[in-house]
């Protein structure tokens, strides 16, 4: 299992939000590429980052800090946030991301996550932000109807990478994630299931791994505390 530290990214400052709460946010460090070198010279294989600014507005916002990141790390990068669009797709790809992350238009363009899998394959992933099994979009501010397992299977065979799912109810609540509904939604599709939310301890992560099914997790605020050291997470993900 792929453990993937976050780097979420709010006025170019690596910070950490509450239940994805833009007036709750706790800035960790105002030099987003010296955190990710940290996490990256502390042996992670992948970064996970989000451009929170992009998500509410739409388009990228926090482009600049995402660039240092890429540019200054060796390690493979995922994005999401604000980028909903071919063009904006494209664009980080070219600049050496190596997934892009698609969360809004999977509910409200889904042709769109289907065009950019055929096109880019192996570098999209669908975003899949839920709360109480309710996908929500742009920024988590917009409650939907859509169940996350019915929207997880309606791209079961439009090649996408993986399925990142977070229960905003556990996101930087550090209370644990929700383990029973993302093994659910792990065993539901075919497609690589990343966890994300609450993952705030070492028996968390090892718990994740136990299932058998979830492919990754995705942690932030727990190893900014240092409530999990990465190197030592990393050494028991592989054992």
């Amino acid at each position: 299992m792929i453990l993937y530290p976050a780097i979420d990214l709010k006025d170019g400052q690596a910070v950490r939000l509450v239940h994805g709460d833009m007036d709750k946010a706790t800035v960790f460090n105002d030099d987003p590429a010296a955190q990710a070198r940290a996490f990256v010279e502390a042996g992670c294989e992948w970064l996970h980052l989000v451009d929170l600014n992009g998500a509410f507005a739409g388009e990228p916002v926090n482009a600049a800090p995402v660039e240092a990141i890429l540019k200054s790390c060796d390690v493979p990068a995922q994005l999401g946030g604000g980028i909903r669009d071919m063009a904006t797709i494209e664009m980080w790809l070219s600049k050496g991301l190596q997934r892009v992350i698609l969360g809004t238009v999977a509910v409200e363009n889904p042709d769109l996550v289907r065009e950019a899998a055929k096109t880019f394959p192996g570098h999209v992933a669908v975003g899949i932000d839920a709360r109480n099994g309710k996908v929500a979009t742009k920024g988590w501010a917009t409650e939907t109807d859509v169940d996350a397992t019915d929207l997880a299977k309606s791209f079961e065979d439009a090649g996408v990478a993986a399925i990142i799912y977070t229960d905003i109810n556990r996101d930087g609540a550090m209370g644990g994630p929700n383990i029973p509904a993302t093994q659910a939604l792990a065993e539901a599709v075919d497609i690589p299931v990343i966890a994300s939310g609450g993952v705030s301890s070492l028996d968390d992560l090892t718990a994740l791994k136990a299932t058998g099914v979830i492919s990754g997790a995705i942690s932030g605020r727990a190893l900014y505390d240092g409530a999990i050291d990465l190197a030592s997470a990393l050494a028991a993900l592989k054992g």
